[in-house]
């Protein structure tokens, strides 16, 4: 299978927690192979270094929360405690935003800001300053329309790409004398990347700046050089948030200009965000292990730091942490769900506990083989135990909607199973409808709307059935980008064709590199409507609205480089999120 349930490495958490030792990792696919090929006895136990990789971490997690519950003991009786130090930092920043300068002062300001992360503390302070960014200046130069539009339209205030036209020439071509504000050009390359459909000059843009900027680089100097390669390798719009902040904080700090004040405050928010993380780890662990999937099933994959990493990068607030915390379990689960219909069920006992799930009740469990009987059983237990929160902290019954999301995925993974066991290639429409699915976007999506609970109307409640368009093109994403970083893998492993093979033998097309051209040129046109809901107003809460952008984000970060160590891994973002401290 693609999506949420094939991470393409595996924690060595016995390592995780030492801060002078990196984690190590091992690079795979968990991807969909043919069924009814591994015979596993479901009595085999997870090895003893499994077992004690998840005890270890989880010793280590429950010291640091010791730790830190003490430290916030003291800070309640001392004047110099953490929130202190924070209330004061904030009161200087916003002092900072409502003092007299430049636009362009105020523009740069807001995006550092929201940068690093701290924007919340801010919201009404930076949306008073936006709406004074509506007004168009005609005598401002590239670099400042193109900022103060990434910044219109990233917190979805109304802009239109128009403001470009006076640096296009009478052939609707941007004018060359541009070429030589290199500032100019980087902004309006990060600009072009929040283009929507039919912003045409926009996709100039892009191409006119990301080639213009190739060329430049050797005769730049060495910090603006980092700076534009940096762009050119992920433009900021496509960065997953908490990633985007924790580096920033070490760029941010090595600038002539910065303010400690702001600095400080980022750097102590994020401390206290890793620890927070650490605490939401300890909990999902030991739920993890209390469930007992791992102990009583030997297939099943013990990967809860995994899960939790992706609801990380979805849902990187703060306030979220409950959220992140009952995602993860959900993720957790459909990993081991996903192994059965992977290698170990037999196609007959697919379609048994198929229709166990759409009968949804413990009675439905009898026909099933032991084996099932207790991935049936967790499942339905931690859906009720979450439906149950909601309907506790939201006053909402969603029982049904819940159901119906696992209702969806089991159908498309017995889709993707009868096509293994027929050796049959889908179109690329067929597959990627049915990836959308089986990857986990719209379970994950859904429950994450509910529990939530902000905005959730009769009206909204509504979209969920048929899922909203927001959701599969998040969820398109998603599925496409798994298939560039693991597709080499699951060809070695004859599984189900991915994207690449599909588009390959439907259009006749023997070399890969033109499909994953192809490929690519999707996922830009997939960001395209993406964007379209920074435009257009959505009656979808502006929350579940960031978490659609936050799949497609988290899902480049992981698979874009696949396995090619000359880049930032998997494991690097990992260490830096969780472990390494900012100073």
């Amino acid at each position: 299978m693609s999506g949420l349930t094939k991470l393409p490495f595996a924690v060595s958490i016995r390592e995780a927690y030492s801060p002078k030792k990196k984690l190590n990792f091992a690079r795979h696919s968990d991807s969909l192979s043919c069924k009814c090929q591994s015979q596993l006895s479901p009595t085999t136990q997870p090895s003893t270094l499994e077992i004690s990789h998840n005890e270890t971490l989880l010793k280590s997690l429950v010291l640091h929360q010791e730790v830190v519950s003490n430290q916030a003991y003291h800070h309640e009786h001392d004047p110099s405690s953490v929130s202190s130090t924070s209330d004061e930092l904030i009161a200087k920043i916003k002092k900072a935003l409502r003092e007299p300068s430049s636009q362009r002062a105020k523009m740069k300001l807001v995006d550092v800001i929201q940068r690093l992360g701290v924007g919340h503390h801010f919201e009404k302070e930076i949306r008073l300053l936006l709406e004074g960014f509506l007004d168009y200046n005609s005598n401002e130069g590239l670099y400042d329309a193109a900022l103060r539009f990434r910044l219109l339209r990233h917190n979805g205030l109304p802009t239109s790409s128009d403001v470009f036209d006076k640096f296009m020439n009478n052939k609707g071509d941007f004018k060359e004398s541009l070429r030589q504000d290199i500032w100019g050009m980087l902004s309006l390359y990060e600009a072009s990347y929040l283009g929507a459909k039919g912003e045409d000059k926009l996709l100039k843009a892009m191409e006119f700046t990301r080639s213009h900027l190739k060329q430049s680089l050797p005769s730049l100097p060495p910090q603006l050089q980092t700076q534009i390669a940096k762009s050119l390798e992920l433009p900021r719009h496509l960065r997953m948030a908490t990633l985007e902040a924790r580096n920033y904080i070490d760029e941010y700090s090595q600038e002539s200009n910065h303010s400690l004040a702001l600095l400080e405050l980022a750097e102590l928010e994020f401390s206290e965000l890793q620890s927070l993380h650490r605490k939401e780890l300890a909990e999902i662990i030991i739920w993890w292990k209390q469930l007992g999937l791992v102990e009583k099933l030997g297939f099943a994959r013990d990967r809860p730091f995994e899960c939790f990493l992706w609801t990380v990068g979805v849902f990187p607030e703060a306030s979220y942490s409950n959220i992140r915390i009952e995602l993860a379990k959900t993720v957790c689960i459909l990993l081991v769900l996903d192994d059965i219909y992977d290698t170990y069920g037999s196609l007959d006992e697919l379609i048994l506990f198929n229709d166990a799930i759409k009968r949804w009740e413990l009675s439905a469990m009898e026909q099933l083989p032991a084996y099932m009987k207790i991935c049936y059983m967790a499942l339905y237990n931690t859906t009720n135990e979450i439906a149950y929160r909601v309907l506790k902290e939201h006053g909402w019954c969603i029982s049904a909607h819940l159901k119906r999301t696992w209702i969806d995925i089991f159908e498309a993974f017995l889709t993707e199973a009868e096509w293994c066991n027929r050796r049959y290639t889908p179109t690329l429409e067929q597959y990627l409808t049915n990836g959308v699915t089986s990857g986990g976007s719209y379970m994950a999506l859904v429950h994450s709307f509910f529990l939530i609970g902000h905005d959730v109307t009769d009206e909204t409640v509504s979209m969920m059935e048929p899922y909203p368009e927001l959701f599969s093109c998040s969820g398109k994403i998603l599925r496409l980008w798994d298939d560039l970083g693991t597709a080499k893998e699951e060809q070695e492993r004859g599984d189900v064709a991915s994207s690449m093979e599909c588009y390959m033998k439907e259009n006749n097309v023997e070399l890969e590199d033109e499909a994953r051209k192809h490929i690519k040129k999707m996922i830009g046109n997939l960001w395209m409507e993406l964007n379209e809901h920074l435009m257009a107003p959505s009656a979808l809460p502006r929350s579940i609205t960031k978490a659609c952008f936050n799949l497609a984000r988290t899902a480049q970060i992981i698979y874009q480089h696949g396995d090619d160590e000359t880049f930032f891994s998997v494991e690097d973002h990992v260490q830096s999120l969780f472990f390494t401290p900012c100073k």
